[in-house]
């Protein structure tokens, strides 16, 4: 199985775009598992593919188990900012402003360019104000 991994995650990547996200979480997983079977894999590349899993829980609305995903793909590579902002995001819909600007905070000590990342932030901390001002 290991000389059909890096095939496995172009296939994976493949079916992500094609919007065929039960083949890609499949394929997804299919490559997680052969990596935790083998020595030497590439951390980047593992944490895409726990990131781009997480993407498919969060389209389907499991965010527990996206959040776990994405923490999957920060231990992995904690240089890839994308999974921090993805997991701030599930913070910010569920009402977790800290952990959430956290999140965002940590995206952009990674990529002071992340636009998305600053928005989000901008936005994290004006609703966690307006939530002290009304008491919550």
């Amino acid at each position: 199985m290991e000389a059909r991994t890096p095939q496995i995650l172009d296939q994976a990547h493949s079916e992500f775009q094609k919007q065929n996200y039960k083949e890609a979480e499949e394929l997804y997983s299919e490559f997680i598992s052969s990596c935790s079977q083998s020595r030497g894999s590439d951390p980047k590349l593992l944490s895409t593919a726990f990131n781009n899993r997480g993407q498919i829980k969060y389209l389907r609305v499991d965010f527990r188990e996206a959040v776990e995903d994405y923490t999957c793909a920060i231990q992995t590579d904690s240089s890839f900012e994308t999974p921090y902002y993805n997991r701030g995001l599930i913070h910010y819909r569920l009402g977790f402003f800290e952990d959430a600007k956290r999140d965002f905070q940590d995206a952009l000590k990674l990529n002071p360019d992340f636009q998305d990342a600053k928005v989000s932030l901008k936005q994290t901390l004006l609703d966690q104000q307006h939530k002290v001002q009304r008491g919550y």
